[in-house]
């Protein structure tokens, strides 16, 4: 039977190439669209990023685009309104009412009530009295003008994005030892390697479509090395399934380097033409009481190490090697000194500066790595020039708050009250502020804290610029077309209103993007939108003059000399590592367990757009605890973790072999579980990055 043509249907449907809005894979797909409505999302066999592959948040989560929960109109809280009666008298003719907590009215009104309060508060306390926190999510178009109107319109230094809870150990060891805090290769290189190290990284569930690479090479080579706290889907295929204690990341990394200098494995040729104080930092290595991994013969339940890792470390050095890591890595007390001893292996083995051989951080945001480049970090203007004047960072602005110093705070898709660590103290600080405006596609936690909320536009429904992991900048097109506005042109529409509208001359994105390309020309001088538009489906790498930059340090680090440089640091011994040698870990009780934490497949990050799609819901629809199997009797199928800083919800447990004795692993999508509430104030020593991978809990079983 011949299947009938629509041919009205037909002439309606169209194909549009983009690229994802997840995670920092930052993969090309296809929409294809019928009456402005996304029905199917797929990637073409041809894409250089995804290989004609998706994950199932890329195939299937957009039903966000046209969901029912999107924020369609801007809404200004009633109470915001009562507390500002001269606000509320100077627009009341222009308010509608909307539910029991907001009022609604057009963009302009919201963003005249807007800079109406941040002028006050500007000339009340000062422009350093407010901050900006986001940009990860949006474009870099609208990351570039976040940090533009912080600095420049509101005069602030403070102004920050969601890399201080996940990668800013990366860019921060990158750059102390190697100039640079980027990935080195793209990775189509992990065909060209002859061994791989993943460190601290669920790769299969939190960057699948790497990870689609990883094994297939490891199935035809047997050459990877997984390390972790607990046994992750990865490790299935791995030659080397190295399960190591938790905060114990520089303990193994220095071990790793002992190895490689006292077997005398390293680069010799290498080491003295491309990198300087190698000699001093072998004295430090070889000296140091805990580098030696005879060490672990002495940690019960961990013996194995003391053989396994010096294996990892020989096949590491005298192969061609990447190592990729994530924040398991990071979200640590010594994370920045972790990634720095990262790239000490690299340069004492010549494992960079080559095809097939580099440093792959994995990020974790869609433009995580293009909103560092734009500037939004407190200590990096554009292109990573020094600002002028350094800002607080996202801890030490709550502190702010609650001591009165930061009044007015924008988010700008960053869910803080969720994805931040020690809620309850952000909860409080945030009840500080006088002024909050939120820029977000839904009604998310911190929308709770929110005086004004506005609506934008999602990745699928503008035009702009996004970095993924490995440099790579894709020039989104909209699959929808979308009244709502840009996040560009709703603080570009503010700064004309705080008297900076000629700074702000921007009419298009593209104008946005030409101002970031003369700000910041040592990455993105020669990546004009024409280029990018006729390589929308490869991208092409930073930096980008006449050709883009696959692979980094060929000829010289980007350090001013040009040398690569060893930062050695000694692993402080602690946590569960101090308790094994004590005799103290090993007990039978609902107390003392170290709790670790991550994402799974089918959500991502708050699931504020995954949440949207059924099937990815359903999937997850609770966070999932995981306990060790010998716990079953003992834990029960229901549980509530305790720590000295707050407690979970009740979690579901689900018991596994994956998990060590007395260790624990759980997701945090759902803000309803209040997994960040478990955690404090410590952080990475130099970037005050949480330490989300390691907090001791309690137990608590519901009967």
């Amino acid at each position: 039977m011949t299947k009938k043509i629509d041919a009205t249907k037909e002439q309606s449907r169209r194909e549009i190439e983009s690229v994802c809005t997840y995670c920092g894979v930052g993969c090309d797909i296809t929409g294809v669209v019928e009456n402005n409505k996304i029905i199917k999302m797929y990637a073409q066999k041809d894409g250089v990023v995804s290989e004609g592959n998706l994950c199932i948040k890329g195939k299937y989560g957009y039903d966000f685009v046209d969901s029912k929960d999107r924020i369609r109109k801007p809404r200004v809280r009633k109470t915001f309104l009562d507390k500002n009666p001269h606000i509320k008298d100077a627009f009341v003719d222009k308010l509608e009412p909307f539910d029991d907590e907001f009022l609604t009215c057009d963009l302009d009104t919201a963003t005249s009530i807007a800079t109406m309060k941040l002028d006050e508060i500007k000339k009340k306390y000062g422009g350093d009295s407010f901050c900006a926190i986001g940009g990860a999510r949006t474009s870099c178009e609208g990351a570039y003008a976040f940090q533009k109107f912080c600095r420049e319109t509101m005069d602030s230094p403070h102004v920050d994005n969601c890399a201080r809870v996940c990668h800013s150990p990366s860019l921060k060891g990158m750059r102390a030892t190697m100039g640079e805090g980027a990935a080195t290769n793209p990775y189509n290189d992990i065909y060209e390697t002859e061994f791989m190290v993943v460190i601290g990284s669920n790769t299969m569930e939190a960057h699948p479509i790497i990870a689609n690479r990883i094994i297939n090479v490891a199935k035809q080579h047997n050459n990877l090395a997984v390390i972790d706290v607990r046994e992750t889907k990865l490790a299935k295929l791995a030659k080397h399934n190295c399960v190591i204690p938790f905060e114990s990341n520089l303990l193994m990394l220095n071990m790793m380097a002992y190895v490689i200098i006292d077997e005398e494995l390293y680069d010799r040729s290498f080491i003295d033409n491309r990198t300087k104080g190698f000699d001093a930092f072998k004295e430090k290595i070889l000296n140091d009481p805990y580098a030696n991994p005879e060490f672990f013969k002495k940690v019960e339940g961990y013996e194995y190490l003391a053989k396994m890792i010096p294996n990892i470390a020989r096949e590491y050095a005298v192969k061609k090697s990447m190592i990729f890591w994530g924040l398991g890595i990071t979200q640590n007390l010594d994370g920045s000194h972790a990634v720095m001893a990262i790239t000490h292996l690299a340069l004492m083995t010549g494992n960079v500066g080559k095809t097939g051989a580099g440093l792959m951080p994995l990020r974790g945001q869609n433009n995580v790595q293009g909103a560092c480049d734009m500037g939004c970090l407190p200590y990096f203007a554009p292109d990573y020039t020094k600002p002028k004047v350094e800002g607080m960072m996202t801890p030490q602005l709550m502190d702010a708050m609650l001591d009165g110093r930061i009044k007015a705070l924008i988010a700008m898709g960053e869910d803080i009250t969720h994805i931040h660590p020690n809620i309850n103290k952000i909860d409080k600080a945030m009840d500080m502020l006088e002024f909050c405006m939120v820029q977000d596609l839904f009604m998310v936690d911190v929308t709770k804290k929110a005086d004004i909320i506005i609506g934008v536009k999602s990745a699928y429904e503008k035009t702009g610029v996004y970095v993924n992991a490995m440099r790579r900048l894709h020039l989104s097109q909209p699959l929808v077309e979308s009244d709502l506005p840009d996040d560009w042109e709703v603080l570009t529409q503010m700064a004309g209103k705080l008297g900076d509208g000629e700074n702000f001359n921007f009419k298009t994105s593209e104008d946005v993007w030409n101002e970031v390309r003369e700000v910041a020309p040592v990455r993105f001088s020669g990546a004009n939108y024409y280029r990018l538009e006729r390589h929308r489906k490869r991208g092409m790498q930073w930096p980008i003059y006449n050709e883009d930059t696959p692979i980094l340090h060929l000829l010289d680090f980007r350090t001013e000399d040009g040398l690569g440089k060893y930062v050695y640091k000694q692993y402080k011994l602690r946590g569960q590592v101090q308790e094994i040698l004590d005799g103290t870990f090993y007990k039978d009780s609902h107390k003392g367990y170290y709790l670790t934490t991550g994402r799974t497949l089918a959500h991502y990050n708050n699931a504020a757009q995954t949440k949207q799609t059924d099937n990815l819901m359903h999937k997850y629809d609770e966070d999932l605890l995981l306990a060790p199997l010998e716990d079953k009797e003992k834990l029960g199928d229901k549980v509530i973790l305790k720590s000295e800083y707050g407690e979970s919800e009740a979690l579901s447990v689900k018991f596994t072999k994956k998990v060590k004795s007395r260790t624990l692993f759980c997701t945090f999508h759902h803000a309803k579980s209040r997994i960040n509430a478990l955690f404090g104030d410590e952080a990475d020593e130099l970037i005050w990055t949480a330490r989300f991978k390691s907090i001791k809990v309690d137990i608590i079983p519901i009967a």
